[in-house]
């Protein structure tokens, strides 16, 4: 199984902490959120990953050479030289991995979840769709709009707004179901063709959206989702204390 985890962002929600090094390696119970994301990989059974790197993305680089030396296969997908945003960023990592039909997850680098992520995999082989997306009923200000029995994919709107992103005209929001996307997908390596005429940096959340009416591009909810996104200093201990619920379900989490 082939993952990639997203680890070239910025990470301005978390200065000061992030002035020094890249958000990959602000630790969370004494462990760079970039250890977490690959050993939680590695223990589903992952064994190809890429990490894509950009803000001091030297750090990250020196950091994985200790998971290299183990013998796992971890390869830099390099954005120092310019930041590609999701979608660009998926596009140049996508050429990394073993070139076959199998999907890849995709996984932010500042998210924790209780999701059996090799289940999730397992469920969701995409080779007869283009994408599928982790989503959650959690309160947001921006949302996914899916079709409401079929799941698929229909649009994007921002609550406060009320802008509202469609490949389908006419699109009424109250007719969807608004989820929020968690930061957690699956990508089908065939999806990749259809990148190439966008610009070097692009979110992959827009080429989603472009797409939505050509290809099959799903939804997922997970029964009792449990998740934290890291991405502000008052969120760190919030998120030591999930790992220390997490584990006292699960000692291997």
């Amino acid at each position: 199984m082939k993952a990639l985890i997203f680890a070239a962002g910025l990470g301005t929600r978390l200065r000061p902490l992030t002035d020094t090094r890249p958000k990959a390696m602000v630790e969370v119970a004494g462990k760079p959120l970039i250890a977490h994301a690959i050993e939680r990989l590695v223990a589903a059974g992952f064994n190809e990953i890429v990490v894509n790197v950009h803000h001091f993305g030297e750090q990250i680089i020196d950091f994985v050479e200790n998971y290299r030396r183990q013998g796992i296969d971890i390869r830099i997908s390099d954005e120092r030289e310019q930041l590609l945003d999701t979608g660009g960023g998926i596009r140049r990592a996508a050429t990394l991995f073993t070139q076959d039909d199998a999907p890849f997850l995709i996984h932010n680098v500042d998210i924790f979840s209780n999701l059996d992520l090799a289940a999730f995999y397992a469920a969701n082989d995409i080779r007869s769709r283009a994408a599928t997306l982790l989503v959650s009923n959690r309160k947001t200000s921006r949302y996914l709009l899916f079709h409401p029995q079929e799941m698929r994919l229909m649009g994007w709107t921002n609550v406060q707004t009320g802008e509202v992103k469609s490949p389908y005209a006419h699109l009424n929001p109250d007719e969807c179901r608004a989820l929020a996307f968690a930061g957690i997908h699956l990508f089908a390596p065939s999806l990749a063709q259809h990148m190439q005429a966008w610009d070097a940096r692009f979110s992959i959340i827009d080429f989603y959206l472009a797409m939505a009416d050509k290809v099959e591009i799903k939804g997922v909810e997970v029964e009792n989702l449990e998740l934290i996104d890291v991405g502000k200093p008052e969120t760190l201990s919030q998120a030591e204390s999930f790992l220390q619920k997490q584990l006292l379900k699960n000692p291997n989490y």
